[in-house]
């Protein structure tokens, strides 16, 4: 099982203005909850950590979960209001964010709050985005992945949020504290330019890899993932379709990841450490196909199995 822990949030999806006012369509989000829901769409076991409110948006995004068949066992619940999170899409399909999030549920979780002892079952955790930057959640995954990383794959995607997380030096230092306990990170080249502008991909890349990790993926939109490890660069072709919007692709990319790694039998501490590039390659196709039949929906609505399969057949 894969447990994953964050954020979950409403995305307020704002349309052009008419007469009357602005259309909005509210829709479930939040990375590593977008995360959980595809893990459980591509019908591999995943489990949520985290803290919902009990009000009308909590009970949405709790219902959401059970749609896609992920635990709640993990689950906790408060009488805190749930996160908003405006969207106006930009005229290239590119979310532009709002965040309205003040003593918000999502937030809440406390170290003292985590669960003790995870069972043997959960064989890895995912985690990531601003719940790495807001506090008491942000504490409490630290000590999870800290407490956890010696028995279980830890994934990390950054999916750095600047308006949310506000001093991005402190939400680097964490993040950089947090190299050490993963052996997976997912970035995409926009995380890389906000926490080192100027710099590289493939440099930065590296430079993760040597304080811990096992594998570093970037993904860059339309020019593809590309994946370090050991020596090995690995760059792969962005499958191309017609994009509706990009929101929840990167999310459906880390889901297609680690659903392929833990489909194949990997995801285990000692067999990501002895992937192959051959293999790498596969998970980043498969990632890579997943993200794609995103794009051609509107917001984070990730695909199953069998038609990220058909997907990748098609264009064989």
């Amino acid at each position: 099982m894969i447990l994953v822990c964050g954020e979950a949030l409403i995305d307020l999806f704002v349309g052009a203005p008419s007469r009357i006012g602005l259309s909005a369509e509210a829709v479930a989000g939040g990375s590593p909850f977008n995360v959980a829901i595809g893990i459980g769409r591509l019908g591999r076991a995943a489990a949520f950590l985290s803290t919902l409110s009990e009000d009308t948006f909590g009970n949405f995004l709790a219902g959401k979960l059970a749609e896609a068949g992920v635990s709640q066992s993990y689950l906790q619940r408060c009488p805190n209001p749930t996160t908003l999170s405006v969207v106006a899409t930009s005229a290239s399909g590119q979310p532009q964010y709002s965040f309205y999030a003040p003593d918000s549920a999502d937030r809440a979780l406390t170290p003292e709050n985590l669960p003790s002892p995870l069972p043997a079952d959960v064989n890895a955790i995912a985690a990531g985005s601003y719940a790495l930057g807001v506090e008491p959640i942000a504490s409490a995954v630290e000590t999870l992945l800290r407490r956890e990383s010696g028995s279980r794959v830890i994934s990390l995607d950054p999916n750095v949020r600047p308006r949310v997380v506000g001093d991005l030096t402190i939400y680097r230092e964490r993040f950089e504290r947090l190299l050490a306990h993963a052996h997976i990170i997912k970035a995409s080249d926009e995380d890389i330019h906000l926490l080192h502008p100027g710099e590289d991909l493939v440099s930065v890349a590296r430079s993760w890899l040597q304080r811990g990790p096992r594998l570093v993926i970037v993904t860059r939109g339309a020019e593809g993932p590309l994946a370090v490890l050991g020596t090995a660069t690995i760059e792969r072709p962005a499958p191309r379709v017609d994009v509706l919007d990009t929101v929840g692709a990167g999310d459906t990319f880390h889901a297609g990841l680690l659903s392929w790694f833990d489909a194949n039998g990997l995801l285990v501490p000692e067999r990501v450490t002895g992937l192959s590039d051959a293999q790498v390659t596969a998970a980043l196709d498969f990632a890579a196909a997943a993200a794609a039949i995103v794009c051609t929906r509107r917001g984070a609505n990730p695909p199953t199995w069998d038609e990220v399969n058909r997907f990748m057949i098609e264009r064989a």
